[in-house]
């Protein structure tokens, strides 16, 4: 198993920054390898939403199912990630921060199969590619007004 952990700060509010993270249909605003994403249960997101995604890893699409397992409103997100080539379960923690929200995630990576045998190099690449990811967030809800980042349609919630 890889560990991958790290830290940012978000020049917004925590609930702000929680609410965004929170729906995964947001992903793609920010993430450039998230090609889409849909939620897959009815109702709000709390624990036990599901999303369907789907990401571009090695050229290739992946498909991916994500569920919310801990949902503490702003404070912690957790959530596990099936996907063929791996299992992944973690968590995210915001709390406020003199410039604005200090988020930190946690994850561990379980490779299936023959990855199996790169998890040390899955997590030194997992690690970079986190902190990417995160950094596209910050720059995303740094430099857009909030009321324009929320997913457009809403309707299923």
């Amino acid at each position: 198993m890889a560990s991958i952990q790290g830290e940012i700060v978000i020049a917004r509010p925590i609930a702000e920054v929680f609410d965004f993270v929170a729906d995964e249909r947001n992903d793609p605003k920010y993430n450039p390898s998230m090609l889409r994403a849909e939620k897959l249960t009815q109702g709000g997101i709390g624990k036990g939403t599901r999303f369907r995604a789907t990401i571009k890893s090695m050229g290739r699409p992946l498909d991916m199912v994500l569920e919310t397992t801990d949902y503490e409103r702003p404070t912690r997100l957790a959530n596990t990630t099936s996907m063929a080539s791996a299992e992944i379960r973690g968590a995210l923690t915001f709390e406020p921060d003199i410039g604005g929200t200090r988020m930190r995630w946690s994850w561990d990576v379980k490779p299936k199969g023959a990855l199996k045998f790169l998890t040390p190099i899955i997590g030194r690449v997992g690690k970079r590619q986190e902190a990417a990811i995160w950094a596209g967030l910050k720059r995303y809800l740094e430099s857009t007004p909030m009321a324009a980042t929320w997913v457009e349609d809403h309707s299923d919630d």
